[in-house]
């Protein structure tokens, strides 16, 4: 659960400020990490991938993931909509929360590694990907390892990468989640592979799962510059309101009340 919010937060500070149309679609691979490495071995034994699709119109983006949760983000607003699709549910999360989120994982990140932000890191190596030529870049942040390809000639990629690189910089010191921003990137990344310590194997132990490091591998399959309709950032009528806990409310009242 905690990744799964980790990832959702660094997608959602990393597209906030795009003023175009755009559309990527991602072909997602989850597994241990220890089976990945089987997997590049092995071919037929890889994970099954799943398609994640971003989806940016003005000061609005879209994230619909394979787990049936689409993310809205208003930036006018500041508000964050997540709508639980096989739940027909919507749970709306003010900008005041997103704060809130973006401070706990500020403390998070300063507890665990100083407040240096890492850098990327050519390695030399490259690498022909879905027939483009790539080159290998590397980031290590406080609890997690980052291989990006990066595909100086992809068809559109500098149109795509200057959106990226328009995000503003207040939205990435919010977060503070030691991600390189699009702006330390010299070309587009076609592929990102992501090594993120689990709760268990960060603490040392292997304690309630496995432990295990996650591996995610996301490679872009498609990119388009055509216009989103606006009918893809509003929530669907049939969905029903719900509210999460005030876990960030500090004076909330308690549920029962003392005896006298």
């Amino acid at each position: 659960m905690k990744t799964a919010l980790y990832s959702l937060v660094v997608i959602t500070f990393s597209i906030l400020p795009l003023r175009a149309d755009l559309t990527i679609v991602y072909s997602t691979a989850v597994e241990p990490a220890r089976q990945a490495q089987k997997s590049e071995a092995s071919p037929s034994t890889a994970a099954a991938a799943t398609n994640m699709t971003i989806k940016v119109k003005g000061d609005k983006a879209r994230i619909d993931a394979p787990s049936q949760i689409t993310a809205i983000f208003d930036g006018t607003t500041g508000e964050l909509i997540n709508l639980l699709n096989d739940q027909k549910t919507v749970v709306r999360i003010s900008p005041d929360k997103m704060r809130a989120v973006a401070d706990m994982l500020n403390k998070f990140g300063n507890d665990k590694a100083g407040s240096q932000k890492p850098t990327l890191t050519p390695t030399g190596q490259r690498e022909t990907i879905n027939g483009y030529d790539t080159e290998q870049y590397t980031y290590n942040g406080p609890d997690f390892k980052a291989t990006y390809w990066i595909a100086p000639n992809y068809p559109n990629g500098a149109a795509v990468l200057a959106q990226l690189q328009s995000i503003k910089s207040e939205f990435w010191d919010a977060a503070n989640t030691k991600m390189p921003d699009f702006r330390d990137f010299p070309g587009l990344p076609i592929r990102m592979r992501m090594i993120v310590a689990t709760e268990n194997s960060a603490r040392g132990h292997g304690a309630g799962g496995s432990g295990h490091p996650m591996e995610i591998t996301s490679t872009i399959t498609g990119v388009s510059l055509d216009s989103v309709p606006d009918s893809q950032f509003i929530v669907p009528a049939d969905f029903k309101e719900t509210k999460l806990p005030d876990i960030f409310n500090k004076n909330t009242a308690p549920s029962v009340s003392p005896s006298p």
